[in-house]
């Protein structure tokens, strides 16, 4: 299902077919020190991740991380989208592009979307994000979408620390 499409970009539900990219994804090495390893190591742990993850999302919230392509040769990109994280008060703006199409804007056009999709679609007022102390490209990119540096939070309940941004729509 197509949620937003932007100038170059179709944001649209993840299905367990997106396993294979999705698998390159969450195991290239820049998703792992910025994100996490989620332990996702076969296309079979893939489909498990897309169902018990984003499918999930979309059914209890109507929500979550979307699967980003090109519109011309639907060619996956990454995932950015939306996530209601149990140690945050605000919806949480997240994405993920595979290094090779970073600094081609798509990012920013993708992350734009979604923000006037929460806004508009969802209703929402604010909007949050979190990164990895040391992610100063993902830092830099909700900067330029208008979040403010709000300082640091605990991640989730551990000892880690991760910054915070947020923004009202």
């Amino acid at each position: 299902m197509i949620v937003v499409e932007t100038e170059r970009l179709i944001l649209r539900h993840q299905t367990v077919q997106d396993a294979a990219f999705i698998l390159e994804l969450l195991n290239d090495p820049s998703w792992i020190r910025n994100i996490g390893d989620r332990g996702v190591r076969t296309l079979e742990d893939a489909r498990t991740h897309i169902i018990d993850v984003p499918m999930n999302a979309y059914a209890a919230l109507g929500f979550g991380f979307y699967l980003t392509e090109l519109k011309d040769g639907g060619i996956p990109l990454g995932i950015c989208g939306l996530a209601k994280r149990d140690f945050m008060e605000e919806v949480d703006i997240g994405f993920a592009f595979l290094p090779r199409y970073w600094g081609k804007g798509y990012a920013y056009e993708a992350a734009s979307a979604v923000m006037g999709y929460a806004k508009e679609v969802i209703g929402l007022k604010r909007l949050a994000a979190i990164t990895a102390l040391d992610n100063r490209p993902s830092a830099k990119l909700l900067e330029k979408l208008g979040l403010k540096d709000e300082g640091t939070i605990p991640y989730a309940g551990t000892e880690e620390q991760v910054r915070l941004f947020a923004v009202d729509l």
